[in-house]
C-alpha cells in the first residue's frame, strides 16, 4: 500500500462505544450511547471501524510483540504479564466497538445496496474474530453482539470461528466483484478503493488461517498451496494490508500510539528489546561501530538512538547506576555460558532484557526509541539528540497488519515442512528484500534528517547475500530458525504472526530466556478480559495461561524451545 496520510476523523458514536463503563462490561450488548442507525451513515460506521480495527492491531500486536522478544517485555512472570483486567481494552475494541458497529453499518448498508461497505467490516471481522481465537482460544461469537436478548453468550470452539471467517472471507470477495453495488465507500483508509487489492487480502487472510491450522488440520496445507498457484494474493508492497496514522496532536489525536507514547517533552517512555536490537547489530559479521557493514539496513529505521553509547558497553565511559543500574550488576547465573547480552549493547543501542521490570530512572531521553518505521518518529542520522513532541514524521507512521513479506515467511515454513528446503531459502530472501524496501522507503517521512546515512543498493544486497550463505550452510532445524529470526525482524510493528509462527514452530529456539531464572510457562493463551470473564455467566476464567488454543497441538511443556 502507498504511504499516505489522512486527517481521522473521529466518530462520537464510536467513542461512546469505546469507553462507556456499564454495559461494556459484559464486552458484549449494545451500549446506550450507541448512536441509532436513523442517525448515522454507512460511511460514518466504516471510518469507525477501520480506525477502530487499526488500533485492535496495536493493542494485539503489541502484546504478541513483547512475548516474542520483538519489543521489550517488562514483568518477570508470565502468568503475571498479562492479567485479565489489562486486556478489557482490547476486548472492548473488538466487542462493544468493532462488532457492535459492524452490526450497526450492516443494516444501512443492506438497505442501501452497498455491497462494498459491507465486503470491507466482512474482511475486518474475519481478521478480528481469528485474532480473538489466536489469544484466547474459545470466545463468543454465534451469541455475541445479541444487545438485551442474549446478556451471556456462549464462546464458540476456536475452529469453528475459523471455518466461520473463511466464509466471511469467501462473502467478502462476493461482494467486493459484483456489479450489483449501488455506491462504493467514500473513504478507504487501506487500498482507496482498488477492489480488486481486496480481493487479494481476502485470499490472503486465508493464506493465513490455513498456516495457522495447518497443524490440526490435514488439507490446510493443500489449501495454502492451491491459493499460491491461483496467484491471487498480495504479493508486492504496495498491496500491504496497512494502517496509516496522521500527525495531527488533538481533536484528534491521530499520530502513531508509539509516537505519541514516545515523543514527548519528557523524552521517550517504552523499551526497546536488547534481543532484537543485538540481533540486528550483531548477529552477522564483526560490524563496526556506526556503520553498516554487515548489520542489518532496517536498524536506523526501526530505532532511534538518543545517545552514542549504553552505560557500561564496550564503547562506553563506563557503567553508570542512576540510569542503568543493571551496568553495575553481574548477568543472572542461567545467562553464564549461553552467549545472551546482558544489560547494555555497543554503538549506543540502549533497551533492556526480556523481563526486565526494573523502575524508571531519568533515560527518557537517553535510551533508544522507535524510529521513523513503522511509528513515523525519527530516522536514525547518528546526530544522537532527545526527541521531543513533533520531531521526525510527527507520528505519521503505520500499523503493519498483514504484508506482502509475510506470506513469503509463510510460503517459507510451508516449503520448509513440507522439505522443501531450497524453496524456503528462496522465500526467505524474497520476504527480505520487500521488507527492507518496504522500510527504507520511510526515510524520506523525516525530513530534517541526513539520508546520507541511509544504507547503499550494495550494503542491502551484501547483506541479503549473507543471509543466502547463512541459510546454505545451516544445517537441519538451523535453517527454520533463521527464517524465524529473519521473520520476527520484519515483523516489527505487530507481532501477531511472530505469536502464532513461535507456538506453532517452536522457533527461534535461541531467543534470549526471561531475566526471570523460572518465569513460568510460556504464554500459550492469554487469560480471557475482566469484563468478560467477572460478567458472563456461561464462562470460567482459565486456571493460567498454559492453555491451548485449538491449532496448538505441540507439547504442553518445554514449548516453545526458549523460554
Amino acid at each position: 500500500m502507498k504511504i499516505f496520510s489522512k486527517n481521522l476523523v473521529l466518530i462520537m458514536f464510536s467513542a461512546g462505544l469505546i469507553l462507556s463503563c456499564e454495559t461494556a462490561e459484559l464486552g458484549l450488548t449494545s451500549d446506550p450511547n450507541e448512536s441509532n442507525p436513523t442517525q448515522a451513515t454507512p460511511d460514518a460506521y466504516l471510518n469507525s471501524i477501520s480506525q477502530e480495527f487499526g488500533r485492535f492491531n496495536e493493542e494485539f500486536g503489541t502484546n504478541a510483540s513483547e512475548l516474542t522478544r520483538i519489543n521489550h517485555m517488562g514483568t518477570r512472570l508470565y502468568q503475571q504479564a498479562y492479567s485479565p483486567a489489562s486486556q478489557d481494552a482490547e476486548w472492548r475494541f473488538a466487542y462493544s466497538s468493532m462488532l457492535i458497529d459492524i452490526r450497526a453499518m450492516n443494516e444501512l448498508a443492506t438497505k442501501a445496496n452497498f455491497k462494498r461497505h459491507i465486503a470491507m467490516g466482512q474482511v475486518m471481522e474475519a481478521f478480528t474474530m481469528v485474532t480473538l481465537v489466536d489469544f484466547y482460544g474459545d470466545v463468543p461469537y454465534s451469541e455475541a453482539v445479541q444487545g438485551i436478548e442474549i446478556l451471556n453468550p456462549k464462546l464458540d470452539d476456536g475452529a469453528s470461528i475459523y471455518a466461520a471467517a473463511v466464509s466471511l472471507l469467501d462473502a467478502a470477495i462476493g461482494n467486493f466483484t459484483t456489479t450489483d453495488n449501488t455506491a462504493d465507500p467514500s473513504i478507504d483508509y487501506f487500498y482507496d478503493g482498488d477492489w480488486d487489492t481486496w480481493v487479494k487480502l481476502a485470499n490472503s487472510l486465508k493464506l493465513k488461517i490455513y498456516a495457522q491450522s495447518r497443524l490440526v488440520d490435514s488439507g490446510a496445507i493443500a489449501a495454502f498451496n492451491s491459493i499460491i498457484d491461483s496467484g491471487d494474493y498480495i504479493t508486492s508492497v504496495d498491496e500491504d494490508f496497512q494502517f496509516t496514522w496522521g500527525t495531527s496532536v488533538v481533536n484528534p489525536d491521530s499520530r502513531h500510539p508509539k509516537y505519541g507514547d514516545n515523543y514527548t517533552p519528557q523524552g521517550s517512555e517504552n523499551y526497546m528489546s536488547n534481543w532484537l536490537m543485538n540481533y540486528m547489530d550483531n548477529s552477522k559479521k564483526d560490524n563496526g561501530i556506526d556503520t553498516y557493514e554487515d548489520s542489518d539496513p532496517r536498524i536506523r529505521y526501526y530505532y532511534y538512538r538518543q545517545s552514542e553509547t549504553t552505560p557500561g558497553a564496550i564503547d562506553s565511559d563506563g557503567p553508570n547506576q542512576q540510569t542503568l543500574s543493571c551496568s553495575v550488576e553481574a548477568p543472572p547465573a542461567h545467562y553464564e555460558g549461553t552467549g545472551f547480552t546482558f544489560c547494555y549493547l555497543p554503538n549506543g543501542y540502549w533497551g533492556r532484557d526480556h523481563g526486565d521490570d526494573d523502575g524508571t530512572p531519568p533515560d527518557g531521553q537517553l535510551k533508544t526509541t522507535f524510529g521513523v518505521y513503522p511509528a513515523g518518529g525519527e530516522f536514525d542520522d547518528s546526530t544522537f539528540e532527545g526527541v521531543d513532541l513533533g520531531s521526525g514524521a510527527g507520528g505519521a507512521g503505520i500499523t503493519p497488519i498483514f504484508l506482502s513479506q509475510t506470506i513469503d515467511f509463510l510460503k517459507a515454513e510451508i516449503a520448509y515442512i513440507s522439505g522443501d528446503v531450497m524453496d524456503a531459502g528462496t522465500f526467505l530472501k524474497d520476504g527480505i528484500t520487500k521488507s527492507i524496501a518496504k522500510t527504507t522507503a520511510f526515510g524520506s517521512l523525516d525530513a530534517d534528517a541526513d539520508l546520507s546515512l541511509e544504507p547503499t543498493t550494495e550494503e542491502i544486497t551484501n547483506y541479503i547475500s549473507e543471509v543466502e550463505e547463512l541459510y546454505e550452510a545451516a544445517s537441519g532445524d538451523e535453517k527454520l530458525n533463521l527464517i524465524a529470526k529473519e521473520f520476527w525482524v520484519s515483523l516489527f510493528g505487530n507481532g501477531i504472526d511472530a505469536y502464532n509462527f513461535y507456538r506453532r514452530t517452536g522457533y527461534p529456539n535461541d531467543l534470549q530466556a526471561s531475566l526471570e531464572p523460572a518465569p513460568g510457562a510460556f504464554v500459550r493463551s492469554f487469560l480471557y478480559p475482566s469484563v468478560f470473564a467477572n460478567n458472563n455467566s456461561n464462562v470460567t476464567q482459565k486456571p493460567s495461561v498454559t492453555v491451548k488454543v485449538f491449532w496448538d497441538n505441540n507439547p504442553d511443556s518445554g514449548f516453545p524451545l526458549s523460554n
